[in-house]
């Protein structure tokens, strides 16, 4: 299963549900990074260095970031869907039909309603 790094924003809901899918998941909180206005670059970095698939919510900036900077160990970035499980779900999906997450974007998009 995929390594990733939650960030600081990213629903703890669905990190709980990758968890229970097999997947290793450390958030902002838990490597003691969160409430300090970390830099997205910082925070890529960091994923980057822990060799773990960063998650966020925040596409506009970590697109930029990946467009600039592809070595990093993939960039997963995904709407906002209240349904924690469905997303997780197509996380965990979307991370299976990568063969070689280092260096990717991968999208995950909420269904349309």
């Amino acid at each position: 299963m995929a390594r990733f790094y939650a960030d600081e924003n990213f629903p703890f809901p669905v990190v709980v549900e990758l968890r229970s899918l097999g997947h290793d998941v450390t958030t902002a909180a838990e490597a003691g990074n969160a409430g300090q206005a970390i830099p997205d670059e910082a925070v890529l970095g960091f994923a980057t260095t822990e060799k773990r698939i960063l998650l966020t919510l925040n596409r506009k900036h970590f697109i930029r970031l990946h467009a600039g900077a592809p070595n990093h160990a993939g960039i997963l970035v995904c709407t906002f869907d209240p349904n924690f499980a469905a997303q997780a779900y197509r996380i965990h999906e979307a991370v299976r039909a990568v063969a070689d997450p280092p260096g990717q974007l991968i999208r995950v998009n909420r269904p349309p309603a």
